[in-house]
């Protein structure tokens, strides 16, 4: 499942059926936070959601949102990334899906294989009694990134030609 409209829309209504199942009432706050979560392509963490859903709702705190997080976590609707670096990262796309993690700027995006899926442990079975899921996160320079440091390593080549002459 990707980002897109009906991605989103799916996720909408898996919140609030799942929300209503379990009790909890579905507040307009825990509905755009959530949104945030499931409209973002780069698993934003929580200082992100804050910032972007108090331009809609300037009255919501930062512990509400936290709170709200690790509420949607505790009923099935998110998920977090990776070890704890500088701040946690959180995910609505509950699909079985892997992350490609830039090292050089952070960014953060889904991506799926069916390779990765099957992958097998071994050894694992002295430890483990049942994997119930495997999610890989891939660290790596994004494109983006790469672009970046061609051009200033082009740029310092020709620097250091001009200045050899």
């Amino acid at each position: 499942m990707g980002h897109g409209p009906e991605a989103l829309e799916q996720r909408m209504n898996h919140l609030k059926e799942r929300l209503r199942s379990s009790g909890v009432k579905l507040t307009h706050q825990r509905i755009e936070i959530f949104r945030e979560v499931a409209m973002s392509v780069e698993h934003p963490d929580a200082e992100k959601i804050y910032n972007r859903v108090r331009k809609r709702l300037p009255s919501i705190s930062l512990d509400t949102v936290y709170r709200t997080l690790w509420s949607l976590l505790d009923l099935g609707l998110i998920t977090t990334l990776g070890v704890p670096r500088k701040a946690v990262r959180f995910d609505a796309n509950m699909k079985l899906h892997h992350h490609f993690v830039c090292t050089t700027c952070g960014m953060t995006r889904d991506f799926y294989s069916k390779e990765l899926d099957r992958l097998k442990i071994l050894g694992s079975e002295e430890i483990l009694e049942t994997v119930q899921r495997t999610q890989v996160e891939v660290s790596g320079i994004c494109l983006k990134c790469s672009k970046k440091m061609q051009s200033k390593n082009r740029l310092k080549r020709e620097h250091e030609k001009k200045a050899g002459q």
